[in-house]
């Protein structure tokens, strides 16, 4: 079991650090009128699902990167609200 873990933290570490760049990007450009509103939207409520369910069944690897997910994605839907018109 302890050998799924380390591959669901290291699936869970990837997946999640695969936002850090379009974040970092938007921000920086100020612009998110590329983003999709309805990606960006479903991904923020997906990965709160996620989170969720991680926490009901105490999945460490699921609960982490849908805690950092959860966050990466929300800023991302706020960039799309805020600079989303540029």
């Amino acid at each position: 079991m302890i050998e799924a873990k380390i591959i669901g933290l290291i699936a869970a570490t990837l997946t999640t650090s695969a936002f850090i760049p379009q974040v970092v990007q938007t921000w920086k450009s100020r612009s998110a009128k590329d983003l999709s509103f309805g990606l960006v939207s479903m991904l923020t409520v997906g990965t709160l699902a996620w989170l969720v369910y991680g926490l009901m069944v105490g999945d460490l690897p699921v609960i982490l990167a849908n805690i950092i997910s959860f966050v990466l994605n929300a800023s991302l839907l706020y960039f799309k609200i805020r600079f989303g018109k540029n």
